[in-house]
């Protein structure tokens, strides 16, 4: 074969920035496989077809009752509080006890946490964003103490009880129904979760 003087060059180059190219290309497939295992390693949404409504927790640091210094950054937050479980489109009341993983919060408005049975009316388990990254779902187990027939809901800025049919009534005709993502009463204005402290009994389920 004749070589063209002056052409061994830039042969060389191009072969060098194809192979640059290749291995670059290769690190991030590399990349985004493991993304996706990652992802795909963390508990999946649509294993979890309940919902459930927090109302109301209290939450202690673990550190701060194990740990010998204060300055140990807490893996686990335990506490309690009181929710609603929405199950085949019955709500029911219930108290809990839980240590999740960078701790648990009320929901938002009207909002409501994924949820499973772990132990039939003993341990639900609950799916929690990671603080600054929603988008990392954490499970979170809840010992609960189910309370049939009852509900929780906001009276006056104050957790009240009431009837599990009047709340149900109250679903049907606001169409509120978290297991199928209406998450939206129609009039939320003095709804069952309406935290405001009007002085009047507007905050009950009607």
């Amino acid at each position: 074969m004749v070589r063209t003087p002056g052409c061994e060059a830039p042969l060389i180059e191009v072969f060098i920035m194809r192979r640059a190219f290749l291995c670059g290309f290769g690190a991030v497939l590399g990349f985004l496989a493991l993304c996706t295992a990652v992802i795909a390693s963390g508990p999946d949404p649509a294993d979890y077809p309940l919902r459930v409504h927090v109302l109301k927790n209290t939450t202690q640091s673990r550190h701060q009752r194990e740990s010998k210094t204060f300055s140990d950054t807490p893996d686990y937050v335990d506490g309690m509080g009181v929710a609603d479980l929405f199950e085949g489109g019955e709500p029911q009341g219930f108290e809990f006890s839980f240590s999740c993983i960078g701790g648990l919060k009320a929901s938002a408005s009207y909002g409501s946490y994924p949820a499973r049975w772990k132990k039939h009316d003993k341990t639900l388990e609950i799916l929690v964003p990671q603080a600054g990254k929603p988008w990392n779902l954490n499970a979170c187990g809840l010992k609960t103490e189910m309370r049939p027939g009852l509900v929780f809901y906001f009276h006056n800025g104050q957790v009240a009880e009431e009837g599990a049919n009047v709340f149900k009534e109250w679903m049907l005709k606001n169409r509120y129904d978290p297991e199928k993502d209406q998450n939206e009463p129609l009039t939320p204005d003095g709804g069952p979760f309406d935290d405001a402290d009007t002085g009047s009994s507007s905050n009950t389920p009607r």
